[in-house]
């Protein structure tokens, strides 16, 4: 009889990985291994992302790292741009490509003028050009239109992302920079050759990281297909549960899973916070109003606020004449004990985001 893990155990057992019910004093780059994936869709997430989950974390710790390529920005799991460490990307990046062989053929937008099109010559044009000069895949339009004319460009530079590993240069992703997403190929930018990936191990470390999780779960944070293949060969070496719907979860034996009643304290995470993409099954952290108040229309995530384990609102950090502040939208009532800990985390927010400020607010008004 194998054990049921409710949401409230999958819960803590995925903060206490990673680093939201006790944050860590490991480094920006041994965490940025550890997440796996640090949303990058907005350039600032993967900086709240760990200043979430670690003690006397500065900004300059990552715009290093990133600066000096041991971090990179680039179009992995589910095709969307997250911050990993380089060793990572150079085996994430082939592993995935599928879920890019499959945006070619679905792309709703472009794939009447991809057909039958020959990406592996589209492949070799803009290999050659991006890795002589970088540029943005919109400055590089006009030179696949001279040797394709007859073609989008637009479908063309599309294309591009699909059949290369794009890394979007420095400063794109530097805090307090800006700058548009200039590319090159990843492995003019690290010197290294793609690695073959090695499923298992990917999946242990998601595991690591997200678990408990089911088959379906790793699906939805990687993009990609039939990993039941890979759960299968790995199970031996995995403890294998159930959740209260009775569907088979995975974990790894020594991983944490603490008592349920274990304090979760207030957090604050990024925006597209990973944390709430991991899963298929997002039970363990949010409900469905809390999903449908966070994920807007047009795919933006907001910063949620946890309480007690579980998504309870969101916030929004503004700026104006020196005073900074934070507004917290509550999803539900907290209790009397709860508001001194949110209102702290909220103010650690903004001498984190504002530093230089004259002033600080936290305002939460009262849920309605």
């Amino acid at each position: 009889m194998r054990t049921t893990l409710d949401d409230r155990a999958l819960g803590r057992a995925t903060l206490a990985r990673q680093h939201l019910l006790a944050r860590t004093t490991d480094s920006a780059a041994a965490m940025t291994r550890h997440l796996f994936g640090l949303q990058a869709q907005s350039p600032t997430a993967p900086y709240f992302a760990l200043w979430a989950r670690s003690e006397g974390f500065r900004p300059g710790d990552l715009s290093r790292l990133i600066a000096d390529g041991a971090v990179v920005r680039i179009a992995v799991m589910r095709r969307t741009v997250h911050a990993v460490t380089a060793a990572d990307a150079l085996e994430l990046r082939p592993w995935l490509q599928p879920i890019m062989d499959a945006d070619l053929r679905t792309n709703a937008r472009h794939k009447r003028a991809l057909a039958g099109f020959d990406v592996v010559a589209l492949a070799d044009h803009a290999r050659a050009i991006l890795d002589e000069t970088p540029m943005t895949l919109a400055a590089l339009r006009p030179h696949l239109a001279r040797r394709w004319p007859d073609h989008d460009p637009e479908a063309l530079a599309h294309a591009v992302r699909d059949v290369l590993p794009l890394v979007q240069m420095p400063p794109r992703g530097l805090w307090g920079r800006s700058g548009g997403p200039v590319c090159t190929t990843l492995e003019r930018w690290t010197g290294e050759s793609l690695s073959a990936p090695d499923p298992e191990r990917l999946v242990t470390r998601y595991l690591r990281a997200y678990g408990p999780a089911s088959v379906a779960d790793a699906q939805a944070w990687s993009g990609l297909t039939r990993l039941g293949e890979v759960f299968d060969r790995l199970r031996p070496r995995l403890r294998c549960f159930v959740d209260a719907c009775g569907t088979e979860l995975f974990d790894l034996p020594d991983a944490p899973r603490p008592d349920p009643d274990t304090p979760a304290p207030a957090r604050i995470l990024a925006p597209f916070d990973s944390l709430l993409l991991a899963h298929a099954n997002r039970g363990r952290v949010l409900d469905d109003a809390a999903r449908a108040a966070l994920f807007t229309v047009n795919g933006i995530v907001k910063p949620a606020l946890l309480v007690d384990g579980r998504v309870a609102g969101h916030v929004a950090t503004s700026a104006k004449r020196g005073a900074a502040a934070v507004e917290i939208t509550l999803l539900q009532r907290i209790s009397r004990r709860d508001l001194p800990v949110v209102e702290k985390e909220a103010m650690r927010l903004l001498r984190f985001t504002h530093p230089d400020a004259e002033s600080h607010d936290v305002r939460i008004p009262a849920v309605r």
